[in-house]
């Protein structure tokens, strides 16, 4: 099981945090050891002093297929939940600064929180998605303002990775990104139905 996470899906998280807008998708990848499921508890690490959340819609391949058209992409994928890409900023800032991966900043143990999965909405003007953090409202999305859709991000990666039954892709996140503290609950929703719970230890 692979988890493929795309970055810099949203203009405006793009413009929050200072980077550019990319023309092809991100694409960077956690190992199964970051899922993160079932309501537990998210550990933050002693590596860090700026964990942030990243609420994401994620999607789950349920066909093999590689090198997909983009008109067949809807025909790998029919279940979707929320996510939480957790994030060190501090780690991934110096990352960056020296030119290095991300992986130290965005894949270590339990950095991809995931909720429960539904089937994939009929919703003519997009999927609407949020986050909680101690009951308030921090982060706020649609569909409709991805850059890449759902489609182009299975067939883009596809022509690169072998999609297999089970690989989660997490699809970026809006503006509102934030630091977490010991003691925070984060609650995630797609439309009214809430899909994820996660407490800060």
């Amino acid at each position: 099981m692979k988890i493929i996470c795309i970055g810099r899906n949203y203009a405006a998280h793009a413009k929050e945090l200072g980077n550019e807008i990319p023309e092809s998708p991100v694409i960077f990848c956690k190992p199964d050891t970051a899922l993160l499921k079932n309501d537990e508890a998210f550990y933050h690490p002693d590596f860090s002093n700026e964990i942030q959340h990243e609420l994401e819609l994620v999607i789950r391949i349920q066909k093999m297929g590689k090198k997909i058209q983009k008109q067949f992409a809807h025909l790998y994928y029919n279940e979707i939940s929320v996510g939480l890409d957790f994030t060190a900023r501090d780690k991934q800032n110096e990352l960056k600064q020296k030119g290095l991966p991300w992986e130290l900043a965005k894949a270590f143990d339990g950095s991809a929180c995931i909720g429960k999965f539904i089937p994939i909405p009929t919703a003519p003007n997009g999927i609407d998605f949020s986050l909680q953090k101690n009951g308030q409202l921090v982060q706020v999305g649609n569909t409709q303002q991805m850059i890449h859709s759902f489609d182009d991000i299975v067939s883009f990666v596809s022509n690169y990775f072998t999609l297999k039954v089970g690989d989660l892709i997490y699809t970026g996140t809006p503006a509102g990104v934030g630091k977490i503290e010991i003691g925070d609950t984060l609650e995630a929703w797609i439309g009214e139905e809430k899909l994820l719970h996660c407490e800060i230890k």
